[in-house]
């Protein structure tokens, strides 16, 4: 079988280091490339498009920082989403290492350098590589994670991340407009997680009153305040096992933040009206769609909190910015609501999918169901037209830095959609994508896809 041409990217401002680097990883096979700052890393991954990157955090004029080092990797990724990027850095820096994961990165590596374990980390990336090149850099490409659909590079990527951060008892905030799917994610990461035949228990921070949380955290023992007739058990104790996930956790009151702290630094929680401490072992993860790091600049969120929950975050894109997304999702939405409410097939006319593709869906992924759901009541047959989704295109689509990898992201995102909207039918999919079965079955075959008989 063909393979992935080697390339390696190493980001370094200690020349005697970066030597030291480019002269080992000759013995790879591997086109080196070598900078000393964010910009010359740049112009290297658009000129080289680098299957790996080895790259230092501190990098000038922070040399002594972090600050360009989260740049640097933050920047490549939006050229190139698919080069694996291997941190190295300090043995006391374990943040800096998880944020930068969190950011995107492949995996972390501290220093002193051991070539040895390098060799080993840096041959995973290209072993991963290797596979996603092979399979048109799409795995699992209409449904990555239970309850997602996305042909999004970026999403696929997310969905990785979840997948690492399911095997760690880490506890993860997941960032995003309301609509993206964070509960979604938050499901996603207690099926992948080892307490998976344990609860997942929910609770929306926003939407309990306040003089009411901290007994459905906590619990309550009877007599305790007006009402408690008995005692109850709070949704902490309820997870046991399994995952608490504290929806939109940017609106629980700064009082209560204090307790929830304490429970995460020592798993402990003591009911109200209680003096009994009852230790309780679960996995956490928070979301939220509010800017967490600005409200403890206000004082409205403590920092020692932040720094707790975000030990890694995910910060989950809005739709528009996802590609064709909202044509498959609206797909899915059309078969599930055309099955359970109008007992037949259904699907969008030609001007429907131009506006589903064109329209900025600020609602995200929420807003698809909506108005899915409101045009299968209201359609007069089994063509959904632009009338009865009651929208208009308002955005357009953000260009990518990179015309190649754009234009390869959405060739590939476009034969996904176009295979999927027919049911995996080739001749029907050439023709709604304006192009000969042939012409279809070779673009099919540049990119390795295949159909898709599950």
């Amino acid at each position: 079988m063909e393979r992935l041409e080697k390339t390696i990217l190493i980001v370094e401002d200690d020349e005697g280091l970066q030597s030291q680097l480019k002269w080992h990883f000759d013995d790879f096979e591997s086109t080196i490339v070598t900078a000393g700052t964010v910009q010359e890393a740049l112009a290297a991954v658009r000129q080289y498009q680098p299957s790996v990157v080895i790259q230092d955090l501190g990098l000038p004029p922070d040399a002594e920082g972090v600050s360009e080092g989260f740049r640097c990797i933050g920047e490549i990724l939006s050229i190139s989403p698919r080069s694996k990027i291997i941190v190295v850095t300090g043995k006391n820096e374990h943040r800096n290492a998880l944020k930068s994961i969190s950011l995107g990165a492949f995996d972390f590596y501290f220093k002193p350098v051991d070539t040895d374990r390098l060799d080993h980390v840096v041959e995973r990336a290209f072993h991963l590589a290797q596979l996603e090149w092979e399979n048109g850099q799409q795995l699992n490409l209409a449904n990555p994670l239970p309850g997602v659909i996305t042909a999004n590079v970026q999403m696929h990527n997310i969905c990785r991340m979840v997948e690492k951060i399911a095997q760690t008892k880490i506890t993860a905030t997941l960032l995003g407009e309301s609509g993206t799917g964070k509960e979604v994610l938050a499901r996603a990461i207690h099926t992948k997680s080892a307490g998976r035949d344990n609860a997942f228990v929910a609770i929306n921070c926003a939407a309990v009153p306040e003089n009411l949380m901290e007994s459905e955290l906590f619990g309550h023992e009877k007599g305790s305040f007006t009402g408690a007739t008995s005692g109850n058990i709070g949704k902490i104790e309820q997870a046991e096992g399994g995952t608490l996930f504290l929806d939109e956790i940017g609106d629980m009151p700064l009082a209560l933040q204090a307790k929830l702290l304490r429970f995460l630094q020592e798993r402990i929680i003591e009911r109200v009206g209680g003096r009994k401490e009852i230790k309780v072992e679960l996995r956490v993860v928070c979301a939220t769609n509010k800017n967490l790091e600005q409200m403890v600049k206000d004082g409205t969120f403590r920092e020692d909190l932040f720094y707790r929950i975000c030990e890694i975050v995910v910060d989950i894109p809005p739709l528009r910015e996802r590609g064709n997304d909202a044509i498959l999702i609206a797909n899915h939405m059309l078969n599930r609501y055309g099955n359970e409410i109008a007992f037949k097939q259904m699907h969008f006319s030609e001007d429907a999918l131009k506006a589903i593709s064109n329209y900025g869906w600020p609602g995200n992924i929420r807003e698809v169901e909506n108005r899915v759901k409101r045009a299968v009541v209201l359609a007069d047959n089994s063509v959904i037209q632009v009338q009865d989704l009651a929208i208009v295109p308002i955005t357009s689509k953000p260009l990518a830095i990179n015309l190649k990898e754009a234009r390869k992201n959405a060739e590939v995102e476009a034969i996904h959609s176009a295979l999927e909207l027919c049911q995996q039918n080739i001749s029907a999919a050439a023709k709604l994508l304006g192009v000969t079965r042939p012409t279809l079955y070779d673009m099919m075959k540049k990119y390795n896809l295949s159909i898709d008989n599950g």
